[in-house]
């Protein structure tokens, strides 16, 4: 999904793959810094992005160029994200669209052979989907979304796995053999396993609750994703806001799994909503981020934060006084690319930040 604003920006950004929360200040005095004092990971701290929603900025496997979704109007006045490339090596940046610019797109990825993953509307309708009219809660639509394969080299798309509902937040392993992508088609929102080898399908998730935003560790065979568990009287609303295609995603933790086993293991308990998790090249590492920090204030601040897959080590890493999610490293490990609301220069806006990766 898309995201839109702070907490329901950064939430939102969270379901198809991405979906932000409301901002934190609707009139900021000025824009904030580029970079804060306190983020001693980050250094030579460098925008990628200038206007709108930008979000999910994922490398190539080369590290030289990223793709990413936009509503940024002075490169996509269609309304709707769309999917664009980037080459890092441009200056001054030029951005090509490489979705069809129809219907809302979301969730893209690069294959090891350097073709993007992605899922789009397009399919159902040329328009964009309008938002849920829903009052009183946040919540997120669970559009009609299909995988598409583009191939930048021949400039082709086509469907990749289609079904009935919800499919997205497709994402790739380092080796390129397996894709894992979020999906309806079981009846709930699991996480599946396509394997390009055997060209099999399976599912790896089953309880109860949204399964969503799963990225690969290096050895690709280990998973890292948020997830909701409805106890109690949850689970009645939560089934209630699935039958309306609607998912709320107020109440998220990180878990792990390696997919041989099937084995889930949770790695935070923490309060609040705990997303978009990446694995540090380390495979132990894990960034993701949170409001568990601001939940006395509204919940409205996201921050990056790390931590150690057994569950030890939390400590912060972004500090933007609105929002910091969607982390991803290069494959080399020096760069980490980051969606804020930093810098901006309208409210709730949100870019795209790339930085060298200090340990």
């Amino acid at each position: 999904m898309v995201f839109r604003r702070p907490l329901l920006y950064s939430l939102w950004l969270i379901t198809a793959c991405a979906q932000k929360p409301p901002a934190a200040s609707e009139n900021p005095a000025k824009p904030r810094p580029l970079h804060y004092p306190q983020e001693r990971h980050l250094r030579n701290v460098r925008q990628l992005t200038f206007g709108g929603n930008n979000a999910e900025g994922y490398f190539d496997p080369t590290g030289r160029y990223i793709v990413f979704q936009s509503d940024w109007e002075a490169i996509n006045p269609q309304g709707c994200d769309q999917i664009f490339l980037l080459d890092l090596l441009d200056n001054p940046p030029k951005y090509r669209r490489i979705s069809t610019g129809k219907g809302r797109t979301t969730c893209s990825y690069f294959l090891k052979d350097g073709r993007i993953i992605y899922a789009s509307t397009h399919g159902v309708s040329d328009s964009c989907p309008p938002p849920p009219a829903y009052k009183g809660r946040y919540v997120w639509p669970l559009y009609e979304y299909d995988l598409y394969l583009y191939d930048p080299q021949t400039d082709s798309l086509r469907a990749f796995l289609p079904a009935r509902g919800y499919d997205a937040e497709a994402t790739v392993s380092p080796d390129g053999r397996y894709l894992v992508f979020t999906s309806l088609r079981g009846g709930d929102l699991d996480l599946w396993l396509y394997d390009f080898e055997t060209q099999t399908l399976r599912q790896l998730t089953s309880e109860l609750g949204y399964d969503g935003g799963a990225f690969f560790g290096p050895d690709s065979k280990t998973i890292v994703w948020r997830a909701s568990r409805p106890q109690g009287e949850a689970i009645q609303s939560y089934k209630a806001l699935l039958a309306q295609n609607l998912v709320e995603p107020t109440s998220l933790q990180i878990f792990v799994m390696h997919i041989d086993s099937m084995v889930p293991h949770q790695v935070t308990h923490l309060p609040g909503a705990n997303w978009a998790p990446y694995f540090h090249p380390n495979g132990r590492t894990i960034l993701f981020s949170t409001n568990q920090h601001s939940l006395d204030k509204g919940g409205r601040v996201f921050n990056i934060f790390a931590i150690e897959r057994d569950g030890t080590g939390l400590r912060q890493i972004t500090f933007d006084s609105e929002f910091d999610a969607f982390p991803m490293f290069s494959p080399d490990g020096k760069k980490l690319i980051w969606a804020s609301n930093r810098a901006g220069q309208k409210p709730r806006e949100t870019n795209l930040f790339i930085a060298d990766w200090v340990e």
